[in-house]
């Protein structure tokens, strides 16, 4: 049994019937679903759809690039969705570099903020992260440690290293399957399986054979037969350490 740990099947251009992809999910070995909320609207949905499911969780936060008109205020908006029993972690949270969306004092204020609340709720986080890993690192080196996750992780074995220290563990997507992906596989090398766990990111980064089209969570297994070729183990050692790794984390149950 596998579990995606992110995936935005609350997407409805994408995924105008996330049932059926669940559905599909289920088929293919996904014992486990984790909806990602990237604003507080978008959080709701993924609740919505996570209470229709006995085996499907949300996880809701403002992303980096949905922190343009962010205050300090806002996290009143939060607070009642992260009390659901559905909500599993506060995310995906962070800083983004690559994209324009968002002036990076205000996207530190609001990781601040959240990260304040994660602890003072005493909840996971799930990082976003992108062209900002050392300045993402140095902030939580300076924090109280926290159970973290960097969700769909592209840094370099340096930031890998810090993140380690840090007792971070690591979402590993699509990519990982990827002819250019060799320096992503050295890296988890360094990393090992028990810090690893299985994501979609649905609907981007669809794993090979699929890449260039829309991604579901159905091809989990995929992503899970790259890392395993990766590190040199089996697919079902691979199900076994990332569903035990994701259990824990998210304080999921059978």
């Amino acid at each position: 049994m596998f579990v995606e740990t992110h995936c935005h099947l609350n997407d409805s251009r994408a995924f105008p019937d996330p049932d059926a992809a669940i559905g599909d999910a289920r088929a293919a070995g996904v014992g486990r679903i984790i909806i990602v909320g990237t604003d507080p609207e978008d959080g709701e949905r993924a609740i919505r759809i996570a209470e229709r499911h006995n085996d499907v969780y949300a996880i809701v936060g403002f992303h980096p690039n949905s922190c343009a008109d962010y205050a300090t205020s806002r996290l009143s908006e939060l607070r009642p969705l992260l009390a659901n029993p559905k909500v599993v972690a506060i995310g995906e949270i962070g800083l983004d570099y690559y994209r324009d969306h968002a002036p990076h004092d205000i996207q530190r204020q609001a990781l601040l903020d959240q990260l304040a609340l994660a602890r003072e709720l005493s909840l996971p986080v799930v990082f976003h992260c992108r062209n900002a890993y050392p300045d993402l690192l140095t902030l939580l080196e300076e924090l109280p440690p926290h159970p973290y996750l960097i969700h769909c992780f592209a840094g370099d074995r340096k930031d890998a290293r810090r993140a380690v220290k840090l007792g971070s563990l690591f979402g590993v997507d699509g990519p990982i399957t990827y002819k250019n992906g060799e320096p992503l596989r050295e890296t988890i090398r360094h990393i090992g399986l028990e810090r690893l766990v299985l994501e979609t990111d649905s609907p981007y980064l669809s794993p090979v054979p699929h890449r260039g089209k829309p991604n579901c969570p159905a091809y989990i297994p995929l992503i899970a037969n790259g890392i395993a070729e990766a590190l040199g183990v089996t697919i079902e050692q691979v199900a076994e350490v990332t569903t035990a790794t994701a259990d824990r984390f998210f304080g999921l149950t059978i």
